[in-house]
Formats: structure tokens, C-alpha cells, sequence
């Protein structure tokens, strides 16, 4: 059965034990120093107090915002010196933010004071805030509050395991019940590491008990509170029920501490931190003696303050300074003294004759500090069977022993032998992040409960399998409602874990192919591994194999436009421009008449693409790209120019004077003929991984070509009044337009004319214009000196769009109508000396707000049967600046007269960096465009008669 506290008090402060300190100076007390440099110095004991036990008393608690410190100035006057200074001095020189415990040994009493300062003192706690930077986040500031905290923890461990008594200082009049958690995490901790302290004191000279329960005795802890300086105690009798005549029993301030003291041992019986049996709890808390003492506030009067000073200092002169004395008469001599009244600076409160005198905190201190010295130890278990608790007072040695083993395994880990046991002792102090950290504990409950609402924002409106940017777009709702409900300092983890989360569900069966066809759609199935050469799509594994799909199906003519048929939504170059028309030659235009491109031609079994390395120079590259995109004029021999070159006007072939020509044209010899692709050595090695075009590398071929260049038949094959009979052309959309040169022969007699050629008009007349002779007249075709033969050329730009609808282009924005049998009224000049959008507008829009393109297909020549030569030289650029041109694999291609040819462009434009997707819905169509110059014109040498 527990003892009755009150009644047992009461009896106690009824009887006023005093314990008065020796008022002699005791001329050989130590300095205060660090407990580090005290465990490693040399002992210097004197030999009358070798053997005698040692009391450790510990001070720890915190100190409040006023200058002076509260626990320090508790030592000097426990000691009756001014051994620690009340200012700021050398101690504000030491910038270090951690713990740390000072040593004051006081060798004359046989006590040691161990002082515990952290950042619960405020000078600390100023240095603390100091070191932290302004730029630190919020998580690590808190980290870094609680690596303080844990190594404050650790510090307490070391001094509740070596003293016998501890103070707890508090600087108000109210106890702080944070450390009710405080010890439940010291005694949780205590219990893991205690094995391995057990292992670090096995060898120490001490009593079993001591090396099994790892300390000297369970500590006695006594709490030191300071009253408030505002509160005032009443003097005028009103507390006392009216009557002034009746005084109290008990001061005030006697009063308050029994209160303390009730409520401190209610709290700490409730959470368990003390029990019946004192030897299974962190410290005690006496049953019969006062653990509980309020200092009072100071006189805010300095006068009074000086003369109680002064006046203590008389009294102190005038007594009689007895002989020291050592062993038991000193306890005894403290006794007798304690009933002389004392003022040694001490406060004592009267408050009447028959009131009881209130102690001082040196009496208060020394009734626990005796029971030490005298070996009766501390018997503070209750209950109906209460076990007697161990105690041992060691002498200054076997304490340093000790105490310098705990000190490396617990605080400082720098011993090599102790080095293991001081790492398994770190790895247990997690245990007290559950009873400490609140913050952190709050907030992950908090975001752990975030967590489930961000995860079905995540999920919310997600179709099967998504693309990285639908997953991009649910992660950053789910972030928006997460932080909406996520606090604290775990925010930042639990985001990241929310991060990982929903990748794992994406990657998990719902992760979309990434691969876009190009066209610019993606693949509709989930993440997939495509098949090897030979190899059969598996879609049971794991990823499946299969080929991309985008679900784009679209209508496409063969490579001479006379047969459709449907075609998937290719994803590489050779399947949009090379293996779809191959399968419609073998059904449609397989027998028919073809200028072959040149191809890859491999020497080696195993062929690799060209390297970024084998690529020409950008200068180079950027030179060719603006010969490509502007040709001289006197280069262009298109219809639209008022005069030819004077090659043109000697009835020589041009074919050197292409777009790759240096000449300007006004040079009576021909400049030499510059190499071409096709003129130097291919590589058998290394193919073009892309297509032909301005940047890629010179003496590489593609290993097919996007091109397709057919003939459908003799000139005569095509009917101007009927147009192109073949399918998916739009009605009167068919007919190919008109181009008309004037081809001129010398007749016998002007065999020997010395008029100059100087390239004027008078040498070559512009197209559809009549010859002006020398006597006026016009020239015609019989009966004039210079006989000129006009020739026609039929030309078609095809366009086709997703669908299969079909036209021919009459200018870049317009669509060839031809209402009667007579067939299109718009001359070719037009579509020859103009830039050709390579995409327009489809005239059958869908119902869909998405716009539909028809794209340039097809170019269709017919070239009669004369003196004369077509030459081909298209040049794409498939995109803005910087988008390169491209072209045949031969630049160019000399038609043969009497023939009825197509060019078929390619279906889509890529290079080794990637495929030229086609224009969006903002994207201006005229940076997507066919070169002028694609067609030019020049008079063939008459065969030898």
C-alpha cells in the first residue's frame, strides 16, 4: 500500500530539519572544467580524502531570457564562492551549439557538481540560431533542432547513470510537463543500451550491482523552480480567513512547493515513470522528504539588496571560524550550526512568531546530500513489499573509472576499444524520435493521411494507358490536393513518396507507348518491346512484343497513282516510303519503266549506319543549304525568265548549270561541272541512316530511296481533253496543265550568218511571243529566214490527302477546274516559278474540328517528242528554318522526250535526328514547301545527219 505523502510531509516540515553549509572557505577548490578534461587529468587528491566516498550531483534543467544564469549562480551559493561568473565572458568566445558538462569538484564537502548546459540555456540557444544560415529549408532546420535535442538526450543518459542526486532547474514557478515525456524516452532508451554499457563497466573495480544496473544507485531527483518576480505574497492577514490574528502554519512559498510536489508525483505515478520499486525506474522522488524548493524572486530595490549584502557580510565577520573537521564530526557540526540563525545570503522567509523558518537551498540540498556521504542511500520504494534499492559510494578513482568508460561509449566515441559499443549506442537513440519528436510524428500522421486523397486524385479520369505527359498532368493535381491537407516537416518525404507512388502505377501495365508515328500520333498500346528480325510478336510477355500501332489509318495511291489502297500509320521512314508502295508494285506498276535511284550497295555482311563524326561540317552544310534554296538566275531556265544563257542559246546541254553550278551565265565557256553525290565514291560500308538532304553526309547513300520516278507511257498515252483517267480525283481536277517552249532550228541558208549571239531577245524569244524580223515582219514558220517550232509540255502537281481525294494544283492556292471537254485553261508558268506549298488545305473537310492537309504526292511531266530536254531536280523543305532540304539520291534527272512520267515524293520526310513531323494547326504552311527551279528546259543537239 503506497504511503500517504501529505500526512508524512507535513510531519517532516513540522520537525524543520536545517543543514547549514561550513561557513570557513575551503582553500582547495577546484576550478570548474570540462567533465572530458576531468576524467582524462591525473587525479590530485589529497591523501586524508583518498578514501573517502564521493557524492556526484548533477544540475540540469532550463534557464530563462534575464542575464544572469540561473544554474550557475545555484553553485556558488551551494559552495559560498564566486566560482562561476553571472556575465557573459570567456564562454561566449566558444561558438560550439552542442551539449556540454562542466566539472566542479569541491574535494573539502566530497561532492562533485556536474553543470549540464544545451540549447535549453539561452545562451545556447542564441548560438544555436546563430549558426543556422539563412538560406536552410524548413526540414533541415528541424533536423538540425533535433540532432541537438538527441545529443541533449544522450548527455542526460551519461549523467542520470553516474550522480547521485540531480537538480532539475526551472525558471518559473510551474512544472514543465514535456519532461514527463522527456524521461519516459530517457528510460525507453536507457533500457536498449543498457547491455552494452553493461559490456563497457565489466572490467571496472565496482560491487556486481553497479555493473548490472550500470549506475551507483537509482539517482534522486529534485526540482529547483524560481518564482515569478510578479508575484507578490499578501502580508495583510486576508489569507488567513479575515482574521489577522491567526497566522499560518506555513509560508507561501512553503505552500507552493507542497503543491508542486503533489502534482509532480501525480503525473509521473501516472505515466509510469516512477513506481513502487525503485530500482526498475530512471531516478526517485523521496516519500518523507521535501524533493520540491521555489527560490524567490529577487528585490527589484537595489538598495535593500546592497544592505542585506552588507549586513550579511558583518554577521559573517564577527562568528567565530571553527578549525576544519573531517569524517562524521563534520555532519554533526553542520547540525549544530543549522539552529544559529543564519543569513548568509540565503532567503528567509518569517511571516510570524509561530510560523515555521523556510530553508535555505544549501539545507535543502544537503538533507539528500548527507544521506550519500553517510552510505544510508535512498530507500524510496513503497508499496506493500518494497524491495531495497542498491547503492554504492565510490571513492574518486573507481568513480573516474566509470564514468570515463560511459563517457566514450555514450558522448564522445573516441576510444578504438570502445569504438563498437559507441556505434551500437547511436544506432538505438531512433527510439527516442517516438517520444520527442512530436512535430514529426504529427506531421506524418498528417500526411499519411494525404496520402490516399492525393492518390485517387491521381487516378481520377485516367484511361488504361497514359503518355508521360498525362501522367505529368494527374501527378501535378495529386501534388495540388496533397498539399492542400499534407503539414510539417515530412511534407517533403511523403511528396517524394507520392512521386514514387504514382510512377510505380503508371510503370505498373499503364504506361502508354511514348513512340509517335510520323505523322506526329502515338502508339495506342501499352509499353511494349518491338520484334526483332524474324522474330513473332508475344503478347503474353512481359513487356509484350509487338509493332507500334496508332490506330491512323489513311487512303495512299501506288507509286503511278492508277491503283489505291489503304495504309497503316507508319513509324519509320521505310515503311511510310519505301515497303508500302513495293507491296502495290507487285498488283499494279511492278512492269512498268523506271529511272533507278542509286542505292546502298553493301561490301560487308553486317553494314553499320554513318556516325554523327562522318558528317561534313555545318559551314559546309549551311553553304550547299542556301545554293539549294537560291538559285541564280541565270542558272533558272524556267519559262518565266525573259532570257537563257548563252549554253541555252548555243543549243548546248545545261546539266552542269543545275542549282549546284558556280557560273553566272554571262562567260562564254562552260564552268566546270561540280561533283555531286552521285559523282563521288560511295561508301560500301557505312549507308545513311535518313534521307538524302543539305546536312547529311557527303559519299553516303540511303539503303532505299524515297523516290519514285515511272513511266506510264509514250507521250500520246495522256489526253488533254480527258485528263488523268485514274482514281480519287476530284471532278475536272485531273488535267495536267499546259507548258509551251519554242524550240528554233537554223535552216541551209543561215549556215553561214555572223550575227552575234549575245543571249538577248533577238537570239531566244520569250515563250507564246512572235519573232520580229529584219524587215518587220513577223516571223513564222515557213517563208521566214528563222524558222521557230513550239513545243508543249504537260505538268501536274498532285495533291493527295488521308483520305484518298486527289487534285492538280493550278497555283499555290488553287485547285485546277475544268468545266468543259477542253481540259484546264492555266499555263504551267505559274507552278514552275513558284515556291509549292508541299501542304494545303483539303477542299473535303471532315465534320471533325481538326483541319485535314492534302499533301504533294505526285508530279506528273509529259514530255513530247522534240529537241528538247527536261531535266528534274526537286528540292523539299519539309519545315521552317533550320529544316533541311531534301532531295533524289541523283540530283539530276534528264527526262528522255516521247514519255509520260511521275515523280513520286515520299510520304514523310526524316533525317538520323529524327522524322520532319507534318505542320500543326498554328504552324503557317508556306514554311512547308517544294522549291522553284523543279523543272528546267533546254534544246537537245540535233542528231549528226
Amino acid at each position: 500500500m503506497v504511503t500517504d505523502r501529505k500526512q508524512v510531509r507535513r510531519c517532516f516540515c513540522s520537525s524543520s530539519f536545517f543543514f547549514p553549509s561550513p561557513t570557513m572557505k575551503e582553500a582547495n577548490m577546484s576550478l570548474p572544467v570540462s567533465v572530458g578534461a576531468l576524467l582524462q587529468a591525473e587525479p590530485r587528491e589529497d591523501a586524508a580524502f583518498r578514501d573517502d566516498g564521493l557524492c556526484v550531483v548533477g544540475i540540469f534543467g532550463k534557464s530563462n531570457t534575464q542575464p544572469g544564469p540561473m544554474k550557475e549562480s545555484l553553485i556558488n551559493a551551494m559552495v559560498d564562492k564566486h566560482v562561476f561568473s553571472l556575465f557573459d565572458g570567456a564562454e561566449d568566445d566558444d561558438d560550439a551549439t552542442d551539449s556540454h558538462i562542466q566539472a566542479l569538484y569541491n574535494q573539502e564537502n566530497r561532492v562533485l557538481y556536474l553543470l549540464l548546459s544545451s540549447v535549453s540555456d539561452s545562451r545556447q540557444l542564441l548560438r544555436a540560431c546563430r549558426s543556422l544560415s539563412a538560406g536552410v529549408s524548413h526540414s533541415d532546420a528541424h533536423d538540425f533542432w533535433k540532432g541537438l535535442d538527441r545529443q541533449h538526450c544522450l548527455h542526460l543518459l551519461y549523467m542520470f547513470s553516474v550522480c547521485h542526486v540531480l537538480l532539475l532547474v526551472h525558471p518559473s514557478q510551474t512544472f514543465d510537463v514535456t519532461y514527463d515525456r522527456l524521461f519516459r524516452a530517457l528510460d525507453a532508451l536507457r533500457q536498449k543500451v543498457l547491455p552494452l554499457i553493461r559490456a563497457a563497466i565489466k572490467d571496472c573495480p565496482v560491487s556486481k550491482e553497479w555493473k548490472l544496473n550500470c549506475r551507483p544507485c537509482p539517482p534522486r531527483l529534485l526540482f529547483v523552480f524560481q518564482m515569478n518576480a510578479s508575484l507578490k505574497v499578501s502580508t495583510n492577514g486576508s489569507e488567513s480567513g479575515g482574521n489577522p490574528d491567526k497566522p499560518k502554519k506555513h509560508s507561501p512559498r512553503r505552500r507552493l512547493q507542497h503543491a508542486l510536489e503533489d502534482q509532480i508525483y501525480r503525473i509521473f505515478r501516472k505515466s509510469r515513470v516512477l513506481t513502487n520499486q525503485s530500482s526498475n525506474c530512471l531516478f526517485t522522488v523521496p516519500a518523507n522528504q521535501a524533493f520540491v524548493y521555489v527560490v524567490p524572486a529577487a528585490d527589484k530595490d537595489p538598495v535593500s539588496t546592497l544592505l542585506g549584502q552588507l549586513r550579511s557580510n558583518c554577521i559573517l565577520s564577527e562568528q567565530e571560524i571553527p578549525a576544519p573537521v573531517t569524517g562524521p564530526r563534520r555532519y554533526q557540526q553542520m547540525r549544530r550550526s543549522a539552529r544559529q540563525p543564519s543569513c548568509s545570503g540565503d532567503l528567509i522567509g518569517s511571516m510570524g512568531g509561530s510560523q515555521l523558518v523556510d530553508c535555505s537551498l544549501k539545507e535543502f540540498l544537503w538533507q539528500h546530500v548527507e544521506l550519500v556521504l553517510t552510505k544510508k542511500g535512498f530507500d524510496d520504494s513503497v508499496g506493500r513489499n518494497p524491495q531495497p534499492s542498491h547503492f554504492e559510494l565510490p571513492t574518486y578513482n573507481k568513480w573516474v573509472q566509470v564514468a570515463s568508460k560511459l563517457f566514450q561509449v555514450l558522448i564522445t566515441n573516441t576510444d578504438e576499444e570502445l569504438a563498437e559499443l559507441a556505434a551500437k549506442v547511436q544506432g538505438q537513440v531512433k527510439v527516442l524520435d517516438g517520444f520527442l519528436d512530436a512535430d514529426t510524428k504529427f506531421s506524418e500522421n498528417r500526411c499519411q493521411k494525404a496520402l490516399p486523397l492525393a492518390h485517387s486524385a491521381y487516378q481520377s479520369n485516367l484511361p488504361h494507358n497514359y503518355t508521360t505527359t498525362v501522367h505529368k498532368n494527374q501527378l501535378a493535381q495529386a501534388l495540388q490536393v496533397y498539399s492542400q491537407h499534407a503539414r510539417g516537416v515530412a511534407f517533403q518525404r511523403y511528396a517524394l513518396q507520392l512521386h514514387e507512388d504514382c510512377y510505380k502505377f503508371w510503370s505498373n501495365g499503364h504506361q502508354l507507348c511514348e513512340e509517335r508515328s510520323l505523322t506526329d500520333q502515338h502508339c495506342v498500346h501499352k509499353f511494349h518491346l518491338l520484334p526483332q528480325p524474324g522474330e513473332k510478336p508475344d503478347l503474353d510477355h512481359n513487356p509484350p512484343v509487338m509493332n507500334h500501332n496508332s490506330r491512323g489509318r489513311s487512303t495512299s495511291s501506288c507509286n503511278c497513282g492508277r491503283k489505291q489502297a489503304p495504309r497503316e500509320d507508319p513509324f519509320d521512314i521505310q515503311a511510310a516510303n519505301y515497303d508500302f508502295y513495293q507491296m502495290l508494285e507487285e498488283k499494279c506498276c511492278g512492269k512498268l519503266e523506271r529511272i533507278e535511284f542509286p542505292v546502298f550497295q553493301p561490301s560487308t555482311p553486317d553494314p553499320a549506319p554513318a556516325s554523327n563524326q562522318t558528317q561534313r561540317l555545318p559551314s559546309e552544310a549551311s553553304a550547299d543549304a542556301e545554293r539549294l534554296k537560291e538559285p541564280s538566275t541565270a542558272q533558272s531556265h524556267t519559262p518565266g525568265d525573259t532570257s537563257l544563257s548563252l549554253a541555252l542559246s548555243l543549243g548546248q546541254s545545261t546539266d552542269s548549270l543545275g542549282p549546284y553550278g558556280d557560273g553566272d551565265g554571262s562567260e562564254s565557256q562552260v564552268p566546270p561541272k561540280r561533283l555531286s553525290l552521285v559523282d563521288r565514291q560511295p561508301s560500301t560500308v557505312e549507308y545513311l541512316p535518313g534521307m538524302m538532304h543539305s546536312s547529311s553526309p557527303k559519299g553516303l547513300l540511303p539503303k532505299f530511296s524515297s523516290w519514285s520516278l515511272l513511266k506510264l507511257g509514250p507521250a500520246k498515252s495522256y489526253n488533254c481533253h480527258t485528263g488523268l483517267e485514274q482514281p480519287g480525283f476530284l471532278p475536272g481536277s485531273s488535267f495536267l496543265l499546259a507548258w509551251d517552249l519554242v524550240i528554233r532550228s537554223r535552216s541551209e541558208e543561215d549556215t553561214g550568218l555572223t550575227e552575234p549571239l549575245d543571249g538577248g531577245p533577238s537570239s531566244w524569244p520569250a515563250p507564246n511571243k512572235s519573232l520580229v524580223g529584219k524587215r518587220g515582219t513577223t516571223g513564222g514558220l515557213g517563208r521566214s529566214r528563222r524558222r521557230d517550232d513550239a513545243a508543249r509540255v504537260f505538268v501536274g502537281f498532285e495533291y493527295e490527302d488521308s483520305r484518298g481525294r486527289r487534285f492538280i494544283s493550278c497555283g499555290p492556292d488553287k485547285i485546277v477546274k475544268a468545266l468543259g471537254p477542253g481540259g484546264a485553261k492555266d499555263p504551267a508558268t505559274r507552278v514552275l516559278n513558284t515556291d509549292m506549298p508541299l501542304y494545303v488545305p483539303s477542299p473535303s473537310q471532315g465534320r471533325g474540328l481538326k483541319p485535314h492537309f492534302a499533301q504533294l504526292a505526285r508530279l506528273f511531266i509529259v514530255v513530247p517528242d522534240a529537241p528538247l530536254e527536261i531535266t528534274l531536280n526537286p528540292q523539299v523543305q519539309p519545315g521552317p528554318p533550320p529544316c533541311p532540304v531534301f532531295y533524289m539520291e541523283q540530283s539530276e534527272v534528264v527526262l528522255p522526250p516521247d514519255g509520260f512520267w511521275v515523280l513520286r515524293f515520299p510520304y514523310s520526310y526524316a533525317t538520323d535526328r529524327g522524322p520532319c513531323f507534318p505542320p500543326k494547326e498554328n504552324q503557317p504552311l508556306n514554311n512547308f514547301k517544294v522549291l522553284r527551279g523543279v523543272l528546267r528546259a533546254s534544246t537537245a543537239n540535233p542528231p549528226p545527219p
